[in-house]
């Protein structure tokens, strides 16, 4: 257990001996140290490996699980925890197989089953029957699919600018991300997020992560699949869809117009100035209004 501005004692995955390793990870804690409020970090076991779990708020909150984009790590939530933990027991999870803290040193989260049963896990691991979800991006394909997996056990659903849930990618994002496929480095990743945010303000300390983070050895991605359409109808489970307005990655209008076609009963909206990419760190003060009416 460690407060937020204390030095992360949490030991990096074992291969991680290296100058690049090093300096991925001090640049995690120098983010995790922008957290406004007092953290508790733990590494939750399971027979996939190690999962870092960031918590914060009263202890007697309603619970809320916060799955981050694509190589985002947990500590991008540094904007939105202030205000959700204030009535909320607030989980960061560093999704396994990705960038972070949380090691994929047994099994490989390498199906969507193997996601869910991870999930199921971390729920088991935390003593939660059951929590609200937010998502952002990827982790917004993840807490979707969750939420059709074991609806029981998910309250509410908060979806940021989710990528393939519900329409896919443009292809100007696709082959704009296919160098940091082919050979990722922090130069290339750099360029993208900057094409990608267009001159919106990105945090310098994030930004630094995210593109050291693009050097680190991460597990095989599970390629995202549209859920299937009659699940989607069938599911009951109270969702807000928050799109940016700014985003590259894809249309938001046909977002906006499928999400409502497949799920009725969605509550959708628009994050004005802000990009895919910076969601939960731009114009932070509109998004944390717009989840904690919701989550209420």
């Amino acid at each position: 257990m460690t407060d937020d501005r204390a030095p992360d004692p949490g030991l990096p995955p074992a291969d991680s001996t290296g100058q690049g390793h090093v300096e991925y990870f001090a640049a995690y804690d120098a983010v995790l140290a922008q957290w406004p409020v007092a953290v508790e970090s733990v590494d939750l076991p399971s027979p996939y490996g190690m999962t870092r779990v960031h918590s914060c708020g009263p202890r007697d909150g309603k619970p809320l699980i916060l799955l981050h984009g694509s190589g985002a790590t947990s500590t991008v939530w540094f904007a939105n925890v202030g205000e959700l933990s204030r009535a909320h027991r607030v989980y960061a999870i560093d999704i396994i197989g990705n960038a972070g803290r949380s090691v994929n040193d047994g099994r490989p989260v390498d199906t969507h089953a193997r996601f869910m049963d991870w999930l199921d896990g971390l729920f088991s691991g935390l003593s939660l029957d059951g929590a609200s979800l937010c998502g952002h991006s990827y982790g917004g394909w993840l807490a979707l699919n969750y939420a059709l997996h074991a609806p029981h056990r998910v309250h509410k659903l908060a979806l940021l600018d989710p990528t393939d849930c519900f329409t896919g990618l443009r292809l100007s994002y696709r082959l704009r991300a296919v160098p940091i496929f082919v050979r990722p480095n922090a130069a290339r990743m750099r360029a993208f997020l900057d094409w990608e945010t267009a001159g919106i303000p990105v945090d310098p300390a994030w930004l630094q992560l995210v593109c050291l983070g693009a050097e680190m050895p991460r597990a095989k991605v599970v390629m995202p699949r549209h859920p299937d359409p009659d699940r989607l109808r069938a599911s009951s489970v109270p969702t807000l869809l928050l799109l940016a307005e700014k985003s590259r990655a894809h249309d938001i209008r046909k977002v906006s117009a499928k999400a409502r076609e497949l799920m009725p009963h969605i509550v959708t909206a628009v994050l004005p100035a802000v990009s895919h990419h910076g969601v939960p760190t731009e114009n932070p003060a509109h998004l944390n209004r717009e989840l904690v009416e919701f989550l209420g």
